[in-house]
């Protein structure tokens, strides 16, 4: 399981076009599936106030959505590909209104980064990690809730994705073996907690949103 874990980032260096192709088809119906979490999330930002994506591949829905709302976004992945997409993607699009194309001069700060020794010296509004800390193995998942703490102002919201119960799953990504873990459920309410955060709503396997798993909790002041 090591390995895998370990391969993750090769392996999206790899299919980068693959996958940022799959995830703008997936965002271009009349229903943005993780619209109601995202809703959530903006409702515990002040207004204008700006976000982390981390591990945040191509920018499209996610960081593509948060701009839209008037938050510009700094984006962080580990592999460059994600990265240099996500700079095109955003680029791309047309911001519409005056807000958004003020928030859309930032979201061009991407930076290539491994989200288990981040350190942008740096407190954000809000921080989102969709479906990327989930990669993590368990241990690095342990040790990534004060680097979580280190970039979040008092009263910022984090929202985040995890597998339902303890332990691994494996996916496909172009045909090839794709890592997952988490944890109890117990164990990251209890991790929240020690490090800052309340919880503000989980749902487990959310029908409403493609059977993710989510988290959204606030950073106390």
């Amino acid at each position: 399981m090591n390995d895998l874990a370990d391969s993750i980032v090769a392996l999206y260096r790899r299919h980068a076009g693959a996958w940022s192709t799959a995830r703008l088809d997936g965002a271009q119906g009349s229903r943005l599936m993780e619209a109601g979490w995202l809703a959530r999330f903006r409702a515990l930002l002040p207004p204008g106030a700006d976000v982390l994506d981390i591990g945040c591949g191509p920018g499209v829905p996610i960081a593509r959505h948060l701009v839209e709302h008037g938050h510009p976004v700094t984006g962080i992945d580990s592999a460059p590909e994600m990265i240099a997409l996500f700079r095109r993607n955003l680029a791309a699009w047309q911001a519409p209104t005056a807000e958004t194309i003020a928030a859309q001069a930032v979201v061009a700060e991407a930076i290539v980064a491994d989200m288990r020794s981040l350190a942008l010296g740096r407190r954000f509004g809000g921080l989102i990690a969709w479906d990327s800390f989930f990669h993590l193995a368990r241990e690095p998942q342990r040790r990534l809730f004060p680097v979580f703490a280190a970039h979040a102002a008092p009263g910022a919201p984090l929202l985040f994705t995890t597998g339902p119960a303890e332990g691994d799953a494996i996916g496909t990504l172009e045909g090839e073996p794709l890592y997952h873990a988490s944890l109890d459920p117990a164990e990251y309410r209890a991790r929240l907690d020690a490090a800052g955060f309340d919880l503000v709503a989980h749902q487990a396997e959310d029908p409403e949103c493609g059977g993710h798993t989510v988290w959204l909790a606030q950073r106390r002041g």
